[in-house]
């Protein structure tokens, strides 16, 4: 039975999810921005609250994580290896680890880059994957303490995933996503196509997540570091990959 999902819009950009396994009853949330939207999302649906999965340590993403404990009783997963900055957990987790909500089950992929201690969560037989401000919508975090080595390598093992999963990331960003995208890869059909999209979907004050993997590897400029036209575009032929990855997200903190 699927995983059903509900998109809670928090404070002026962020997202948050509300997660509930159809088979069990059992709700989650993946990260606590603020604690009135989601607490107005879960009385409107007459849900409690099981379990909070913590991407990361930032205050936008756990603000609202002891408020929702007190009142729900919730448990709180989150990086083993950020235990020091995040919340108090009771399941602490590490890469390939998984954690179940009711029968529906979640892969941890560790996804340093954003900060040291970040992680995403894959239920991949829901196709979802809840990666916060590592891989976003047409981006991707900035790098306030990793290093463009490990946010390539972050990356590059979200983007093997299958085509059709679908990436739900932290923040309503991809507007302004898709204006630096366009500055560096100009010539791609894809994403002048989709950042069109994109624009006639905030007229009309739509999300634009989650987005599909497959999308996301054709049009979003940091995944495709890789890609040998690119390269050419930023006057950069030579260079590895990850060279190209890091050069792109220095411009994208220029931009």
């Amino acid at each position: 039975m699927p995983l059903e999902i509900v998109t809670v819009p928090c404070r002026t950009d962020n997202y948050a999810y509300l997660l509930r396994d159809a088979e069990t009853g059992q709700v989650g949330l993946v990260d606590a921005p603020e604690t009135a939207p989601i607490a107005a999302a879960l009385a409107e649906r007459g849900w409690g609250l099981d379990l909070v999965l913590i991407t990361h340590h930032h205050d936008d993403h756990v603000a609202a994580v002891e408020d929702l404990r007190r009142e729900h009783g919730a448990k709180v997963a989150g990086a083993a290896a950020d235990r020091r900055r995040l919340p108090a957990l009771d399941v602490e987790l590490a890469e390939g680890d998984t954690l179940s909500l009711g029968a529906s089950e979640a892969r941890v992929f560790e996804v340093p880059g954003h900060t040291i201690g970040h992680i995403a969560f894959h239920f991949a037989d829901d196709a979802a994957l809840f990666t916060a401000d590592s891989l976003m919508a047409l981006g991707c975090g900035r790098l306030f303490e990793g290093t463009p080595a490990q946010m390539w390598a972050s990356l590059s093992k979200l983007a093997a995933l299958p085509d059709e999963t679908l990436v739900y990331s932290g923040h309503e960003y991809t507007e302004s996503n898709a204006r630096f995208a366009l500055s560096v890869d100009p010539d791609n059909a894809d994403l002048v196509a989709r950042a069109a999209d994109i624009a006639r979907m905030r007229a009309r004050g739509e999300a634009t997540v989650p987005a599909r993997l497959d999308l996301e590897r054709a049009t979003n400029p940091f995944l495709r570091a890789g890609d040998a036209a690119l390269k050419r575009r930023i006057d950069m032929p030579d260079i590895s990959d990850e060279e190209a990855f890091a050069e792109i997200r220095r411009r994208k903190d220029l931009f």
